[in-house]
């Protein structure tokens, strides 16, 4: 009975890694006050910071404060683990390999603190500035991926591992990708060029004559995603909008509608010069149309074609989406019918006048049909 007393109490002393039960349990013991501790942290003190922060002005501290939440809750874990550092008899490489782990975790708290804020606070900065959805998308993901790279970059070295040969290993690794990626970075320099020149952003509708007409949904590091009007997104190459004349219809100014209505020649002078008078005065009458400082709208007859009188009608609306702009070009084609009819004249539409020089006069002169000629 003794000798099973003095092996439990060898083995109790012992432990795991010359560690005894007692310090195990006392370690475990740690780390669930440190758990417990972070759900403490994260429902009360964090809790009573984001109600001190409703009570000011700036909703810069707002964004911080969310930010920085999910990376404060690591603190009482990286605590947890530093106080067993201190309490457990660790030495040689097992002891820096724990010192090293904590101030891993640090550091990884840090970045990780750093990487989170960059988003809101380009959401702030993008709301105040020069700087446009697509700028603020790439400059974020870019000093993300800084921090990222530093933050592995400092790790690596805590851990003892020499960065020198591997950043050189990456180098001779870029230039062979890039001599065989070259598309890529033409897509990724194409889309820097897009971005900085503004030439569309997320939300415009742009057009290449002949090939597509869109939306712009996303403009990423090699491609741009346009949905169609059929509701199926086109993924285009950075490059290929770069080398082409795109149309931005998100920035108009105006739209546009230049009309040539045509009017039957019996239509007299007075009738035609009041036709003209009512279509103006409707145009600048109606809210719909927008005034526009450099061309006036107007209805002007204009030439005589080959089977009308043309008139030509312009004017302008706000940049509205397609839905209101066709309801708008309803509404003005309705006025015009109106106008025409109210001002006794119709529409003309392409017609050939036959001149028939005599007709005949009896029977002996008819023309033999069909039947006639096979007799």
């Amino acid at each position: 009975m003794d000798n099973l007393i003095n092996i439990t109490g060898d083995v109790w002393a012992d432990g795991l890694l010359g560690i005894s039960i007692t310090q195990i349990i006392i370690s475990v013991v740690i780390m669930l006050i440190a758990i417990l501790g972070r759900i403490f942290f994260i429902r009360r003190v964090l809790t009573w910071l984001d109600k001190l922060t409703e009570n000011t002005e700036s909703n810069i501290d707002d964004v911080v404060l969310d930010s920085l939440e999910k990376p404060l809750g690591y603190v009482p874990i990286v605590i947890g683990l530093y106080l067993l550092t201190l309490y457990l008899p660790l030495s040689g490489s097992l002891g820096l390999f724990g010192e090293n782990l904590v101030k891993a975790l640090v550091v990884f708290t840090i970045f990780s603190a750093l990487m989170n804020m960059v988003s809101p606070l380009f959401g702030v900065l993008s709301s105040s500035t020069w700087l446009t959805p697509s700028m603020t998308m790439w400059l974020e993901r870019a000093v993300r991926l800084v921090f990222g790279v530093i933050c592995l970059a400092i790790i690596l070295d805590i851990f003892g591992i020499e960065i020198g040969p591997l950043v050189a290993g990456l180098g001779l690794f870029s230039v062979a990708v890039a001599l065989g990626a070259q598309d890529l970075f033409k897509n990724l320099i194409a889309g820097i060029l897009i971005i900085g020149e503004n030439r569309f952003q997320p939300g415009d509708r742009i057009e290449v004559i002949g090939e597509m007409h869109g939306m712009v949904e996303q403009i990423g590091f090699r491609s741009t995603t346009v949905r169609l009007f059929n509701t199926a997104p086109m993924v285009i190459p950075n490059k290929d909008l770069s080398d082409v004349k795109v149309i931005n219809h998100g920035n108009m100014v105006f739209r546009r509608l230049n009309w040539t209505i045509n009017l039957v020649y019996s239509t007299t002078v007075d009738q035609l010069a009041k036709i003209c008078t009512d279509i103006e005065k409707y145009m600048q009458d109606s809210d719909e149309i927008a005034e526009n400082e450099g061309q006036q709208a107007f209805a002007r007859a204009v030439e005589f074609g080959a089977s009308s009188i043309d008139v030509q009608v312009l004017c302008y609306t706000a940049p509205v989406n397609l839905t209101e702009f066709t309801a708008i070009k309803q509404n003005l084609i309705y006025e015009i019918m109106r106008i025409v009819r109210e001002n006794g004249s119709e529409f003309a539409y392409p017609s050939t006048s036959v001149y028939v020089e005599s007709t005949p006069e009896s029977s002996d002169d008819k023309v033999p049909s069909i039947e006639d000629a096979s007799t």
